[in-house]
């Protein structure tokens, strides 16, 4: 089983130019195998990237990188269900799912299962396996004994699970970026784009605590599980997912493959990505059942 390097979808509101831009670089120099696209967390932003989806997919595919098209990961009005059966209907597309709205439109139909679909045990995957998903993308909140369960069912899907970048905690039907300025959601003047990896939020003692996209609640830390990447390559994950925010995304995807194919260690890695110099601390507490802001130095043998 060769490890695979892949890009979520982008969380965050960005300039459409800048989105297409950033899909341009990827395709061009990051050694990541397979690329989401779509809008997963709010409807009223799809307008705005839907002219550049044919032109990036073209230019992905052009440099071999398979292309998945990620659904909205809540469904609340028609506006959203529209914009999920749109992309669910899309011909010669992939789809993953991120919503249990998609898996009426998706029924038999060869899909993918996103982080936002809390697959925690095996009946789950088996029950979605028998619907037609292949591919399930693990939430990220999950522990490695639950990984490596999952890793073991005898199901016959490929597994993926997040390895950098801002872990999404929860998603609500109310906007607290448009709230904490004065606005309504339907009146948000989108101003989500001014954070473009999300708006900190600090405690009353001044710590950073959260962060906010719209109608996400975001990790404050960014998750790096560089130094368990072997282990996880042991439970059978097959993907590794890099969330993409407005760093070198192509300087922490070479760095991430180099540690897959053993040119450098995790050690050595970890010293290339405090580098970057990343404005948040990097966390791995949920994979060893700590809280998951914390950050748990590499086990020794």
């Amino acid at each position: 089983m060769i490890p695979q390097l892949t890009i979520g979808p982008i969380f965050f509101h960005w300039p459409a130019e800048q989105k297409r831009d950033f899909y341009f670089r990827i395709a061009d120099e990051a050694p990541v195998e397979t690329v989401y696209i779509g809008e997963t967390i709010c409807s009223k932003r799809t307008p705005f990237f839907e002219q550049y989806y044919d032109e990036v997919a073209e230019r992905l595919q052009n440099a071999a990188k398979k292309v998945i098209y990620s659904t909205l990961s809540e469904v609340m009005i028609r506006r959203d269900r529209q914009i999920v059966e749109g992309f669910c209907e899309l011909e010669d597309a992939e789809i993953e799912a991120n919503d249990a709205s998609a898996l009426w439109y998706l029924a038999g139909k060869k899909h993918r299962i996103g982080q936002f679909m809390n697959v925690y045990n095996e009946d789950t995957m088996a029950f979605l396996a028998g619907k037609g998903a292949h591919h399930f993308c693990l939430p990220p909140e999950l522990p490695k004994e639950a990984i490596a369960v999952l890793g073991k069912a005898d199901i016959d899907v490929s597994l993926e699970i997040q390895v950098f970048g801002r872990v999404s905690l929860a998603l609500s039907a109310r906007c607290y970026h448009a709230r904490a300025h004065g606005r309504i959601k339907d009146n948000c003047q989108f101003v989500c784009e001014e954070d473009p990896d999300g708006m900190d939020l600090r405690t009353l003692e001044g710590k950073p605590f959260l962060s906010i996209n719209g109608i996400q609640t975001l990790s404050y830390t960014f998750l790096n599980l560089i130094h368990e990447l072997e282990t996880l390559q042991g439970m059978n994950i097959s993907h590794f997912r890099l969330s993409p925010h407005t760093y070198d995304m192509i300087a922490i995807a070479d760095i991430f493959q180099s540690v897959l194919d053993k040119r450098i260690s995790s050690e050595e890695a970890q010293e290339k990505l405090n580098a970057l110099k990343i404005s948040a601390p990097y966390s791995n507490g949920f994979f060893h059942k700590k809280p998951g802001y914390a950050w748990v130095s590499r086990e020794r043998d």
